[in-house]
């Protein structure tokens, strides 16, 4: 620990011989988290700029891809940094802003696929009610929600847990996420009930939802014609790929940290840059751009147009 003008610092002691590789581990991170920002962002101008793409379910992709953009925003340029740091330090106010902001993120994926889920449900089931149902005030309000809500309660969790005092000030990590609890002298009550809360409203509920609107889409695909069918497998699969996808990275991340099972150092690094840091990130745009009729159309058009430009 270092205390400097009252700056309480913690260690990331999470780092596999960072010595040796720092200058490995900056490369390759840049060009990871230069690839994130492209990919997304492709998709997201490819959403903005045609107006075939201006419906609820793209404008819901281009959240969630968005929402990726922030995430790894995040955590990539402090990871960098570090990598080219003697001490590989955070102050603890910092350090709460991180974990707040990456787990309200987190939360916000659940919340959008949840609005997709239901935006399905409704083009699928209620086609002839769809454009009065999903209007743009409904898709407007939906978005707000799926930032908004995990942001402020996340504060509050925040808030609660700046208050805890430390009895110590290293974190097994890369970053700041739920290992901040470890660093309390006595576990809090309130803020474990809190955490609970909050995963109840954002991940267990809007998880519960989808699984019942997927069901609710499959019955009646089951006594539909081949085309719905055909519709439904296109629209839906790529977002029930992404929900199991992310779920399970979420829960890894929760179990990890309350049962504290102890990895060793070279394997929670593996982990947590495959299952937290790199997948989802890069694998969504991917999906997405692939998995996805029109915007798979868009996106052969936007590279054969710099291709013929280029000659």
């Amino acid at each position: 620990m270092e205390e400097e003008l009252n700056i309480t610092y913690l260690v990331f002691d999470g780092h596999v011989e960072i010595n040796k590789y720092r200058y490995l581990y900056f490369i390759s991170f840049s060009i990871v988290y230069i690839l994130i920002i492209c990919s997304n962002s492709t998709i997201v101008y490819l959403i903005w700029k045609h107006q075939d793409l201006h419906e609820p379910m793209y404008i819901f992709i281009a959240a969630l891809l968005l929402n990726a953009v922030f995430l790894s925003t995040n955590i990539y340029p402090k990871l960098l940094i570090d990598f080219l740091s003697e001490k590989q330090i955070i102050s603890h106010q910092a350090c709460l802003v991180q974990y707040s902001l990456f787990y309200a993120l987190g939360s916000s994926e659940f919340l959008l696929l949840a609005a997709m889920a239901y935006d399905r449900y409704v083009s699928i089931c209620k086609p002839l009610q769809y454009p009065t149902i999903m209007r743009k005030r409904t898709v407007s309000i939906f978005l707000a929600v799926a930032w908004l809500l995990p942001a402020c309660q996340q504060m509050g969790l925040s808030a609660m847990s700046a208050n805890q005092k430390l009895c110590s000030f290293s974190l097994k990590v890369i970053f700041c996420n739920n290992t901040i609890y470890k660093l309390f002298c006595v576990a809090s009550r309130a803020v474990s009930v809190f955490g609970l809360f909050i995963l109840s409203n954002v991940v267990v509920l809007p998880v519960i939802f989808i699984i019942f609107t997927y069901t609710r889409i499959l019955i009646i695909c089951y006594h539909s014609s081949k085309e719905v069918r055909k519709k439904a497998a296109q629209t839906c699969l790529p977002h029930l790929i992404v929900l199991i996808n992310y779920f399970c990275l979420f829960i890894y991340d929760v179990i990890t940290v309350r049962l504290e099972y102890e990895f060793s150092k070279p394997a929670r690094l593996i982990m947590s840059l495959q299952l937290l840091v790199l997948y989802n990130p890069l694998f969504n745009p991917l999906l997405y751009g692939l998995k996805m009729k029109e915007i798979s159309k868009h996106l052969k058009g936007l590279f054969c147009h710099h291709k013929i430009s280029f000659y």
